[in-house]
């Protein structure tokens, strides 16, 4: 199954899972029908692992048995939770499994590359020194400018940063997001939970720390604390999301809660942000502004732009580049059935796709 040495790295990664899932050596051992000492063998890499042990271990842990074999990319960013040394702790769990998911959707996108139909975007990088908040913000203006999109809304943040070189997928689970950058690949996970504003606010915070160097890395000022970073990220975040330029075409003095909650329904962001940003640019003074307490409901959010729907990190679960390219592999034969639905990860199922004759062979 695997050479000799790597059999820490098999017992490092079913402990790491197990305390993600919440579970003792002892309960581990019970579903499997082994005494704990044995998954204190394994987990210490003493104790070898079968093919069909293998198998049970995943299924009991509910992971992809890749995620066994291989560990995991150190350049991890967490959204909001600071990650505790108690991996006993519901936070913890949440991380541990927002971590699980990164790293099989590294592999996802990696397994596409490796067949040659993704063709790989590199992460965009700024290169400009990042020490305060508006330096973050001007990053996120160069960022925007880049794209050629200047203050205009995001329509579709998913595609926004597949196109700076970060593939975003959604997840069921529990917890805010998560992101590795393993050489030359930038991946994210952003859970689904939340109202759609709070999920941007996430997605565009996990590309912040691709764009702008993450802590792990030497290019985000490293003398400041984490809290610090965060607060640089959030910047950047927010300035991506809707930049404070936007308020410059705004109608009408003094501040009306109509025009604020026309901007929301637009840029799509929080209520928040939107308070903040419009603080910022000076439209706003939240402190003689109580209307400002008072977020909108989704009735006033949904009249604003008409009724339009607006599908973004929620229904749309991969990136537009990456699905084309599960389809492609796909209608090569280079992946089954099953594989690509597992790929697009819960976009299709076995009935969406189309019939197909398995007795041809790929090209």
């Amino acid at each position: 199954m695997t050479e000799t040495g790597d059999w820490t790295t098999v017992g490092e990664q079913v402990r790491q899972t197990r305390l993600g899932a919440g579970l003792s050596q002892a309960e581990l051992g019970a579903q499997l029908g082994l005494d704990r000492t044995m998954i204190a063998k394994i987990e210490s890499g003493v104790r070898r692992v079968d093919a069909l042990e293998l198998i049970r271990l995943a299924t009991a842990l509910d992971v992809p048995i890749d995620h066994l074999l291989h560990r995991r990319p150190a350049v991890i960013s967490h959204r909001a939770e600071v990650i505790a040394e108690d991996t006993d702790t519901d936070a913890a769990r949440r991380s541990q499994r927002l971590e699980i998911a990164l790293a099989s959707w590294l592999r996802d996108v990696r397994q596409l590359l490796d067949i040659g139909t993704l063709t790989l975007v590199p992460p965009v990088r700024y290169q400009g020194a990042v020490t305060s908040d508006d330096d973050a913000r001007t990053a996120a203006r160069w960022l925007r400018n880049g794209r050629g999109i200047g203050t205009e809304p995001i329509d579709t943040l998913m595609e926004f940063c597949e196109r700076s070189g970060q593939y975003v997928l959604i997840s069921d689970l529990q917890g805010e997001g998560a992101s590795m950058v393993d050489g030359d690949l930038a991946v994210s996970v952003v859970s689904v939970e939340g109202d759609p504003g709070r999920r941007r606010a996430t997605a565009a915070h996990e590309l912040g720390h691709m764009v702008l160097g993450d802590e792990y890395s030497s290019d985000l000022a490293v003398h400041v604390s984490r809290a610090d970073r965060e607060s640089l990220i959030n910047a950047f975040a927010a300035e991506l999301l809707l930049p404070v330029a936007a308020f410059d075409d705004v109608i009408g003095r003094p501040a009306s809660r109509e025009e604020l909650i026309r901007l929301t329904a637009r840029y799509r962001t929080s209520w928040s942000l939107a308070v903040r940003q419009a603080e910022r640019a000076g439209w706003l003074d939240v402190s003689s502004a109580r209307w400002c307490r008072t977020t909108p409901t989704r009735a006033e959010i949904m009249d604003a732009v008409g009724w339009a729907p607006q599908p973004d990190l929620d229904a749309i679960r991969v990136p537009p580049g990456y699905s084309h390219a599960v389809m492609e592999s796909w209608r090569r034969y280079l992946v089954s059935d099953a594989r690509a639905v597992e790929l697009l990860h819960g976009q299709i199922g076995l009935d969406d796709l189309p019939t197909r004759d398995e007795t041809d062979l790929a090209p």
